[in-house]
């Protein structure tokens, strides 16, 4: 089977970077893989990306070696088989808020005696390789989004969970549960620890964490606090950032 190169970079002690498709089209897929991100997310929660545009998604990432992922909508075992047939290779579920919900998702990913997954990797078999059935639970990865008070409060648990591979964090969402307003990058001191507490209980239960980052700088801090991999930028975000300074350099250029 083909080895998942996240886990290759986490047992060789490296980070990871990620990038996300927010644009539901093959060609920004495509050239958003060709850019140098380790792994990149098809955003099924958040995005414009319905079933049936996840599996040419997933095709034009394919093309080169970053790994495909996908954040599915919710945890739901019968869509989180479905994009593993077509090809994923790592699995985030949102608004995991139990060790119930940690395990749930896990045992949609693999195949018995270990897990509930269904057999038929109809496109997976032909990108993962022949013996992707005997391998494939060792292979892919699953993420827990950790992001609510529920979800803070069962941390511990949720890290336990035998085959999670780490907990992801979603910054939007776990300013709400601290009582604040959401937003990407959050400096302010009690979203900071909450994260940094977050790593610490993915780390000590053996399992990897994750930041969700708006800018380079947020992700370099990141990566120097310790966690696994960072989600640096987005097709959408890095579209307007781009139009906005072209626009921005031309008033400048003729006030």
């Amino acid at each position: 089977m083909r080895p998942n190169k996240i886990k290759q970079m986490w047992r060789d002690k490296k980070w990871v970077t990620l990038g996300w498709l927010s644009v539901s089209h093959g060609f920004t897929a495509e050239v958003m893989a060709r850019q140098g991100f380790d792994a990149l997310v098809v955003d099924m929660q958040h995005g414009l990306t319905d079933m049936n545009d996840v599996w040419p998604m997933l095709q034009a990432i394919s093309q080169t070696d970053t790994v495909p992922v996908v954040r599915v909508p919710w945890n739901d075992p019968p869509t989180i088989m479905k994009v593993l047939d077509l090809g994923a290779y790592a699995v985030i579920v949102p608004l995991v808020n139990t060790a119930e919900d940690a395990a749930k998702a896990v045992a949609a990913c693999r195949y018995p005696p270990v897990g509930m997954r269904s057999s038929g990797p109809v496109r997976a078999v032909h990108y993962g390789g022949s013996d992707y059935l005997a391998k494939a639970n060792d292979e892919i990865v699953v993420m827990a989004m950790i992001e609510t008070k529920e979800g803070l409060a069962n941390l511990d648990t949720i890290c336990a969970t035998p085959g999670l591979d780490a907990v992801y964090i979603g910054p939007s969402d776990l300013s709400f549960a601290l009582g604040m307003a959401p937003r990407g990058d959050n400096p302010d001191p009690v979203h900071i620890a909450t994260c940094d507490k977050i790593r610490d209980a993915a780390h000590k239960a053996g399992i990897k964490a994750v930041m969700h980052c708006a800018s380079a700088a947020f992700a370099a801090g990141a990566v120097k606090r310790g966690f696994d991999m960072i989600m640096l930028t987005s097709d959408l975000a890095s579209m307007v950032a781009g139009v906005r300074r072209q626009l921005d350099d031309l008033k400048a250029a003729t006030a």
